[in-house]
């Protein structure tokens, strides 16, 4: 596919680098010289220097006639404008990245007018994904697949944990619900287990299940859940405002500590509910002063991943349960690692994931929609939930006699509204939403997991 990318910032960098990966031939457009040469010198793309609001700018990279236009520019209204131009242009889809709380909530009826295929938000998908993992503490991320009825957990098995020593087909028989372990890390490998893989402390895995299973699987194994009932967030920017907002509606109760007193009374208007405190939040007098030893999460949310690695860290020390900090540049990935500091976000990852999700979707066969995309550790593993709109030579044919391709792993199936963890006697279905675990990258089409 003939895809233009439309700013050289660290989200659009990252797409660069994903769809370039993919195969797709990529024309990336940006005002500096520096950001395209960094990127010219990496990857096998065109880069086009200008103004993207600018028609020529657009002829020049080949925009008549192309794929997908992507607008990821710092400016929402610089990303709809040149979507609406790259549409007049004649590009089959376009997509645009829109941050502002304001335009974002009126672009659910504008943007068929607009000429947008889709919208981004970086700050909103980071703030789900905090969300998600908060509602299950001792998880290092959360997942969610079929409109919430399927999640997929990760989380580090402790080295006094009773699954230590068991083997995965032995799970089924001991704990007696249904539950699948997809993944597992141990050390530098990764691995897409059989059942006879045996579980060691340390290990961590992926866990698919329906949400009831996944909270008995954790009381069957000692796991405490404790409800957070009280988050201290640095940083108000706008991955607070709308983690503060779905927090609050969850009953929780939320402080904000951000430096810009401008920002601060912004934030007490938009958010009445939470507690917004004006001050440095990498001062430890100040944490401690606000009640940090009482929180039962800390977020860290600074536009420096430095800071928010040693105020993770800092919180970690004074005994939170829940840390997360937003971390953006993959360098700092051994550090963290070292740290303690277990579940980090990036929103231009979960961005990026978004919209790879999307061209997948363009790109497949018409036998199944590409519906959710998550790439995990660090993108040597992806998993993707297809939904079958099409008939298919194996459908119903047991997963026992299916010859699916090396390292591909069938981790569950949702039909009418019904979660299957499957077994051998299981089959895909019509109408079914299929999620595959694998190693493989680019599968577009539920076709492609068969051998």
């Amino acid at each position: 596919m003939k895809i233009t990318v439309i700013g050289a910032g660290k989200v659009g960098r990252t797409l660069c680098e994903q769809l370039c990966g993919e195969g797709h031939d990529v024309t990336a457009i940006d005002l500096s010289d520096e950001l395209l040469s960094a990127l010219d010198s990496r990857l096998d793309i065109q880069c086009v220097s200008g103004n993207a609001a600018s028609k020529q700018v657009q002829i020049e990279a080949g925009v008549p006639g192309s794929d997908l236009t992507i607008a990821v520019t710092a400016s929402d209204e610089i990303n709809i404008l040149c979507c609406l131009l790259s549409k007049k242009l004649g590009a089959r889809s376009t997509i645009a990245r829109v941050r502002n709380p304001e335009y974002a909530e009126q672009l659910s009826f504008l943007r068929d007018d607009l000429g947008l295929s889709m919208t981004v938000n970086p700050e909103l998908a980071a703030a789900e994904e905090i969300s998600r993992t908060l509602r299950i503490p001792s998880a290092i991320k959360v997942d969610s697949f079929a409109k919430g009825r399927v999640e997929m957990i990760e989380w580090r098995v402790a080295k006094d944990s009773p699954l230590c020593g068991t083997r995965l087909f032995e799970l089924y028989a001991k704990y007696r619900f249904k539950i699948l372990i997809c993944a597992v890390k141990r050390g530098d490998g990764v691995y897409i287990p059989t059942g006879d893989f045996m579980l060691e402390g340390g290990d961590i895995i992926f866990i698919t299940a329906s949400p009831k299973n996944i909270e008995r699987f954790f009381a069957t194994v000692g796991v405490s859940n404790k409800r957070i009932k009280h988050v201290m967030i640095v940083g108000g920017g706008k991955i607070a405002y709308y983690l503060a907002k779905q927090l609050n509606a969850a009953g929780m109760k939320t402080k904000i500590i951000e430096r810009d007193a401008n920002r601060c009374r912004a934030l007490c208007v938009q958010l009445p509910n939470s507690t917004v405190i004006c001050g440095d939040g990498l001062s430890q007098d100040i944490l401690e002063e606000e009640g940090i030893a009482d929180a039962d999460a800390f977020i860290t949310l600074t536009d420096i991943d430095e800071l928010n690695i040693i105020a993770a860290m800092f919180a970690g020390k004074r005994g939170v349960k829940k840390v997360v900090a937003k971390v953006t540049r993959a360098p700092f990935g051994e550090i963290i690692a070292d740290s303690g500091i277990e579940t980090t976000v990036s929103p231009k990852e979960v961005t990026a994931n978004q919209i790879v999700q999307y061209v997948r979707a363009m790109r497949n066969s018409l036998h199944s929609n590409v519906e959710t995309l998550y790439k995990l550790f660090n993108g040597s593993l992806e998993a993707l939930e297809f939904r079958v709109i099409d008939e298919l030579p194996f459908l119903g044919v047991t997963l026992k006699d299916l010859k699916l391709k090396p390292n591909i792993l069938i981790a569950a199936i949702n039909r009418d509204n019904t979660v299957i963890i499957p077994g051998g006697s299981d089959s895909i279905r019509l109408g079914d939403s299929v999620i595959v675990v694998t190693t493989h990258s680019k599968l577009n089409d539920i076709s492609d997991i068969i051998a």
